[in-house]
């Protein structure tokens, strides 16, 4: 039976002038044309969202001066716009974290409103049915959490089998990137975190070998490849020690992948070693659609399973708990995930 939909619901609203977070009552949104309305299920709360609130980001296209955070949504088709024929209400699906305006990528919980609410709009293309044995907070993080990592490890570096990779920074992606490339083949796998329950998180997910980076790292790489080093070593910290200290692993025409983000300069130490050897720095950010419809078809597959990404929920009256949760890194989690 089609639930009633109500003329107002919660939402986590961020003021983006002020930066004042709240979960407040607003009005439900109706769907327009070639939209659907969205029952949310699940919806994940990922470190964008922390900086977003701590105005370490901002959004490119907002129009107006605040928006509904949460661009990892999952839940039921509501109801249909205008013209929509379908999908069918109660239909299984996720969102995708964002779409194309105006030759623009536009970010869902950025530059328009997400998922951290009991109803959310979004266009029918954005929409990406899921299996019904598929839980819903477990495909909220499929768009970013686990897309990204994917998108890295298969677009920009295209990672083939038997490849030496490094994973830095085991957290919300890199917990997956380190998953993934078991997926994909890549040997050895080497994990580098300071977090001791994170690098037994690397092993538990497919890591070869998990160091501390007061270690010697780069000796203990080139003792594992038998001198050759890293094809390529993935930042997802995203903070300069990090990047000079992966740089020193890479093989010949080895490459550092670039995911976590900073707005901190990037500094190759010793420039001559690293043309000479032909090394590269590759960017990357986000994925693209595809990338998340792959995942879902790997997930119902068999091929991957997101059992033991969920490191807790909460009610999305609890948002702003969450967020403080994740930004003092209590309890080291992969993702929490919001169920309002």
């Amino acid at each position: 039976m089609t639930q009633a939909i109500p003329d107002s619901m919660l939402a986590g609203r961020l003021d983006v002038r002020t930066r004042a977070f709240a979960v407040k009552e607003v009005p439900t949104p109706s769907p327009g044309p070639g939209e659907v309305l969205v029952r949310v299920a699940a919806a994940g709360i990922c470190l964008s969202d922390v900086h977003l609130i701590e105005g370490m980001l901002s959004p490119l296209f907002l129009a107006g001066d605040e928006v509904t955070l949460g661009h990892e949504v999952a839940g039921t088709v509501a109801a249909l716009g205008p013209g929509v024929a379908g999908p069918a209400v109660g239909t299984r699906v996720l969102l995708q974290a964002g779409e194309e305006k105006g030759g623009w990528v536009h970010t869902r919980g950025v530059d328009y409103d997400g998922g951290w609410a009991q109803y959310a709009v979004a266009t029918t293309g954005t929409l990406v049915p899921i299996p019904d044995e598929l839980p819903f907070e477990q495909a909220c993080i499929v768009p970013d959490a686990v897309s990204t990592p994917y998108a890295s490890i298969v677009a920009t570096a295209q990672v083939r089998t038997a490849q030496p990779v490094g994973v830095w920074g085991i957290g919300g992606l890199g917990a997956h990137a380190v998953q993934l490339l078991r997926t994909a083949g890549a040997a050895p796998i080497v994990a580098v975190d300071p977090v001791p329950e994170a690098r037994q998180r690397a092993m538990d997910f497919g890591a070869d070998l998990a160091l501390d980076p007061s270690e010697d790292v780069a000796a203990r790489v080139r003792e594992l490849t038998g001198g050759a080093g890293l094809a390529y070593a993935f930042d997802f910290a995203g903070v300069p020690p990090v990047r000079e200290q992966a740089v020193r692993t890479l093989e010949r025409d080895g490459a550092l992948v670039l995911v976590g983000l900073t707005d901190q300069p990037l500094t190759i130490r010793n420039g001559t070693q690293f043309s000479y050897f032909q090394q590269r720095i590759l960017g990357h950010y986000g994925s693209e659609p595809a990338h998340v419809e792959e995942l879902v078809r790997l997930i119902r597959h068999g091929r991957l399973d997101l059992s033991r990404s969920i490191s807790g929920t909460l009610p999305l009256a609890d948002a702003a708990s969450g967020v403080e949760q994740l930004a003092r890194k209590e309890g080291n989690p992969i993702r929490l995930v919001l169920q309002p």
